[in-house]
């Protein structure tokens, strides 16, 4: 998994055994140092499939990474591919939930409306995939719920009376745009164990 996120790549393993793939997982800080190119793609997919080159190539190991984000209505889908950033600084959870609620402060609650989006990329010697999920849903008006990461407090999926950060792993995985995503590689997946 070309990423060093240890929730994502917990998440991953948790679709991986629900769909009885048997791969050993390995993150960027299992494999030797290289240089990773910076994440300049105008679309999720873009950053995704050259993340997952990137580790092929330095590694020789197939290669799966995913590029993942929050696009809200009223911002024109922004922040989309910037929102690990849309503060100004990189995974800055709590900076970048408290500058989107302050943009959209004015906002009425039925114009909020948002989506989680992921590209999750493989890359092997025998194939290049992409898969896109999506996670339909709005932006609440205060932080709610421990779980998750980045603006999982203040996601609300559609149909649901709670946020994100307020849903067990394994409810989140089973909806989510990264578990959608992830479903939809299982069968690249499964072809690399030759199962």
């Amino acid at each position: 998994m070309a990423s060093r996120n240890r929730k994502k790549l917990a998440e991953l393993r948790r679709v991986l055994d629900g769909a009885g793939v048997a791969l050993t997982l390995l993150s960027l800080d299992d494999v030797a140092a290289f240089d990773e190119a910076p994440e300049t793609g105008a679309t999720f997919e873009e950053n995704a499939l050259a993340k997952a080159r990137d580790a092929f190539r330095a590694t020789g190991l197939a290669s799966v990474a995913d590029d993942s984000g929050l696009e809200v209505d009223a911002l024109n889908g922004m922040p989309g591919v910037l929102s690990a950033r849309w503060s100004g600084w990189h995974g800055a959870d709590l900076a970048n939930t408290g500058l989107l609620l302050a943009q959209l402060g004015d906002v009425p609650d039925e114009r909020r409306g948002a989506a989680f989006v992921s590209a999750c990329a493989l890359v092997s010697s025998a194939a290049e995939v992409v898969v896109r999920g999506v996670w339909p849903g709005s932006i609440v008006r205060e932080p709610r719920g421990d779980g998750g990461f980045g603006y999982d407090p203040v996601f609300l999926p559609s149909g649901s009376t709670r946020t994100a950060a307020e849903l067990t792993p394994d409810e989140k995985d089973a909806v989510s745009h990264r578990g959608r995503a992830l479903a939809l590689l299982v069968p690249a997946l499964r072809e690399l164990t030759g199962r």
